[in-house]
């Protein structure tokens, strides 16, 4: 059986995004609940106000006031547990009478996550210089030389041979593999 382990979002009254954290990693301990339950979290930032006396001041800042991120697998036991934490008003895409709550897809909290810094953008600078096979995509099958990396942006400059010319093409690193 594989397990369905994805991030969901539950509601919380707004200013108690924090003792909801603290209260249901309590109950996640207390109640055996680790091997379901895994991380728990509240997104914020710091963010610099200038004060009337024009002084900076740091402020930390909840991204989105009145839910917190839950990393979980969904069981009848899991739910109730995140369900019934004090504060907590429910999850965000269940519409309630018992019916389960929608997951986050993988891109936005992903976005999310790296925002906060709990996850880092990946770095493709190993690629540079390297000969590389694209394996999709139009140019599919053809090898070449890395000669640029922009990992913001997941994608590389490929120096492919055509004609008997060096050509520069811009290939997203997932559709090439280090040959």
């Amino acid at each position: 059986m594989s397990r369905k382990v994805r991030w969901y979002i539950i509601q919380t009254y707004s200013g108690y995004e924090n003792a909801v954290k603290q209260d249901l990693e309590r109950r996640v301990e207390s109640m055996g609940m680790s091997d379901y339950i895994f991380r728990i979290v509240v997104p914020e930032e710091t963010i610099i106000e200038k004060k009337a006396d024009g002084k900076d001041k740091e402020k930390v800042r909840q991204i989105f006031p009145g839910y917190v991120f839950v990393e979980m697998e969904v069981t009848d036991e899991s739910w109730f547990v995140v369900r019934n934490t004090p504060r907590v008003t429910g999850f965000l895409g269940s519409s309630g009478g018992g019916t389960k709550p929608v997951p986050l897809a993988d891109d936005e909290i992903n976005a999310i996550l790296l925002k906060v810094g709990i996850i880092s953008k990946p770095n493709y600078d190993h690629f540079l210089n390297k000969t590389v096979e694209i394996v999709k995509g139009p140019y599919s099958g053809m090898k070449g030389e890395v000669t640029f990396v922009d990992s913001d942006q997941e994608k590389v400059i490929v120096a492919i041979d055509f004609f008997g010319r060096s050509t520069p093409t811009e290939v997203g690193v997932e559709d090439i593999e280090e040959r």
